[in-house]
């Protein structure tokens, strides 16, 4: 009788702590090599000589464009770059977006420093993992160079910038930030840009906030081809209220709250379209309303002056108004 030989299955082994934390520095080396030279310093100085402020930015193409964030360059009478190489050259402001808070300079380089600027490439946040290792560099409190990592810990936070406007998917990291490090890049191990680091919690510990390289990629377009970014809007003031449920069943409705209009402004869309003060936003070209932020959202650029369509409740009435959004002062 014969015997099968058997072939026993092989036993892993299970990577080594050094290797594993070799391969983690050589991950985030090989990272700072890539975006290293591309990121800089961006000092600026307020008007009539005043004392400015400092922050990080990178160069984002190969002819001198810098993305930052806009609160590092708010108001300045003067904004200077300083370079990995330590060389300092005067910028100017292209444009910038308080709603997103980013904001685009151009380096005002001579001719032979042009030739060889370092620019960083911007990735595609949403193909980002929670867990994912990411690396951030900036100049925190003037430290220049200065390289922390971490993970990516969330990508459905919202976070409310400093004009008011909500911010979604917004990525939160551990990856440290502190003053100084706005505007800097977030990459990932291949050196590719995913997010501008923009806030931090105060007195919390590893909880900091990027925006996403898919929102900078639009905003940055935007900014380098008009100055600005263009919104629209319909003039009114509401507050968000929740609906009854029986109307809710009874217009089959998807969403429980709405936005009930406080305020219409005279001669505005709102106006112009029939919206009366106590009226609720219900849906906008038959999207949900939940609250002032979907409002917000589903007023973008392409919407200034293409009739679009509100629906309403007025007391128990379900009613849908032509509305034609104008542009927003604010843009």
């Amino acid at each position: 009788m014969s015997t099968a030989t058997l072939n026993p299955k092989p036993v892993s082994t299970p990577p080594r702590d050094d290797e594993i934390l070799d391969a983690y520095s050589r991950a985030v080396t090989g990272a700072v090599e890539e975006i290293g030279p591309a990121v800089v310093n961006v000092e600026t100085q307020g008007p009539a000589g005043r004392r400015g402020g400092s922050g990080s930015g990178f160069i984002f193409t190969p002819d001198g464009f810098v993305l930052t964030n806009s609160h590092v360059v708010s108001g300045a009478a003067r904004i200077d770059v300083i370079l990995a190489d330590a060389r300092k050259i005067e910028a100017r402001l292209v444009g910038d977006d308080p709603e997103t808070d980013l904001a685009v300079i151009r380096i005002d380089a001579p001719i032979e420093y042009s030739a060889d600027l370092s620019w960083a490439r911007l990735g595609d946040s949403s193909a980002l993992k929670v867990g994912q290792l990411v690396i951030a560099v900036g100049n925190p409190y003037g430290f220049s160079a200065t390289v922390t990592a971490g993970v990516v810990s969330s990508m459905a936070r919202s976070f409310r910038s400093q004009a008011g406007r909500l911010i979604d998917n917004v990525i939160q990291t551990d990856a440290a930030l502190n003053p100084g490090n706005s505007g800097g890049p977030l990459v990932t191990a291949s050196g590719e840009v995913v997010g501008v680091n923009t806030a931090i919690i105060p007195m919390a510990q590893g909880i900091c906030f990027a925006i996403p390289s898919n929102t900078a990629r639009f905003v940055a377009s935007r900014l380098m081809r008009d100055g600005r970014v263009r919104r629209s809007y319909i003039g009114v003031g509401g507050q968000n209220v929740p609906l009854h449920r029986r109307v809710i069943r009874f217009h089959h409705l998807e969403n429980e709250t709405g936005v009930m209009a406080t305020q219409v402004e005279p001669a505005s869309p709102a106006a112009t379209a029939g919206l009366q003060s106590g009226d609720t936003i219900v849906q906008f070209n038959d999207q949900p309303v939940n609250g002032i932020d979907d409002l917000h959202r589903l007023l973008t650029d392409e919407k200034v002056g293409v009739t679009c369509k509100l629906t309403v409740l007025r007391g128990v009435e379900k009613l849908t108004l032509d509305i034609v959004p104008a542009e927003s002062r604010k843009a």
